[in-house]
């Protein structure tokens, strides 16, 4: 496990708060996370800069305060692993978020990152955001399920063989939620 001195935790809330160096090094990790196998939104690997990049560049795009954050770990000044905290600010949902993109970079797996972003996002989501739970969707098959119930979200619901990732692969899609934060 990593100590907590030594993962430096960055949340980013505009857009204007993240350079070309830190655009890149997020295409980096999420390239790098989803050709390793990650199921960070990427499916079908290999993916490259040219498939990743509009993506992120889009989460970034729509980065503000109320919204949509993200929430960085860096360990000697590498980004070890990132996440993404999304409210609908739609009056009839915006008590609740949705954490998306989830990722350790695949040499610092192992180390507690992932679940040091999440127990900041919880933090974020309760604290700053004033959200009351949040909710994420999972791909079942790769242990994600056990991670998240690690740290106190429940399995909510299933969508049976919603994700297909090769002709005799397809996988539920597993609805968590994390409530009360």
């Amino acid at each position: 496990m990593i100590g907590n001195d030594m993962l430096e935790l960055r949340q980013v809330v505009h857009p204007q708060e993240i350079d070309t160096e830190l655009a890149g090094e997020l295409v980096a990790c999420w390239i790098a996370v989803s050709n390793a196998g990650g199921a960070a939104g990427f499916p079908f690997p290999p993916v490259d800069a040219a498939q990743v990049r509009p993506v992120a560049d889009r989460i970034i795009a729509d980065l503000a305060p109320e919204r949509s954050r993200l929430v960085l770990g860096f360990v000697d000044g590498v980004l070890a692993g990132w996440l993404n905290i999304r409210r609908d600010v739609n009056p009839l949902i915006a008590h609740w978020g949705t954490v998306h993109h989830v990722q350790s970079r695949t040499d610092f797996r192992g180390r507690g990152i992932g679940s040091t972003l999440m127990t900041e996002a919880r933090k974020i989501a309760r604290d700053e955001m004033g959200l009351e739970q949040l909710h994420l969707a999972a791909r079942a098959g790769v242990g994600l399920e056990d991670f998240y119930a690690g740290l106190g979200w429940k399995e909510i619901g299933r969508w049976p063989g919603a994700l297909r990732l090769a002709p005799d692969d397809d996988r539920d899609e597993v609805l968590m939620l994390l409530a009360p934060l």
